[in-house]
């Protein structure tokens, strides 16, 4: 699988770890994420336990006005950390990897209201989308979107 097709896994996986953070979902999914990263070795789990437990520190001590640029930090670190895992595998167990995290997502990303699909994100929940330099990250869109200015009205009539 190349890195390319692996690359939304990654994004939704740092997603994913940022909305679980303070939910109810919380423990069992920070150990299983934990797992994941360590693949067997207890040191590796140990340091990605340190890690979620000092994210899920971050986002809820964040000034509120700085919580917005805290979470998308934290999104960003967390899916490079997936990249990281999965670039520094052979193929087949770069492959074996990733089918672990989608089955890792689709069993806990239910409970903190977001989906997982292939190539896919979508949210029952707040979801928080963040538009720079006119592109736009978004899950399922039912409708359109636009990015830009709002089209002007038409001159009044009469």
């Amino acid at each position: 699988m190349l890195m390319e097709a692996l690359a939304p896994l990654a994004a939704a996986g740092g997603t994913a770890v940022v909305q679980a953070a303070g939910t109810d979902a919380w423990n069992g999914f920070r150990q299983a994420v934990a797992r994941w990263f360590g693949q067997g070795d207890a040191q590796r789990e140990q340091a990605a336990l340190d890690r979620l437990d000092q994210t899920a520190t971050a986002l809820q001590t964040t000034d509120p006005a700085e919580a917005e640029r805290m979470w998308i930090s934290q999104e960003v670190s967390w899916q490079a950390r997936v990249e990281t895992v999965l670039e520094d595998l052979d193929e087949a167990e770069r492959d074996r990897a990733a089918d672990q995290l989608r089955d890792l997502l689709a069993e806990y990303v239910p409970q903190i209201g977001v989906a997982v699909g292939q190539g896919g994100l979508g949210a029952g929940r707040d979801v928080k989308i963040h538009a720079r330099d006119n592109s736009i990250a978004a899950g399922v869109l039912h409708g359109g979107a636009r990015i830009g200015p709002p089209p002007t009205p038409d001159p009044p009539q009469g």
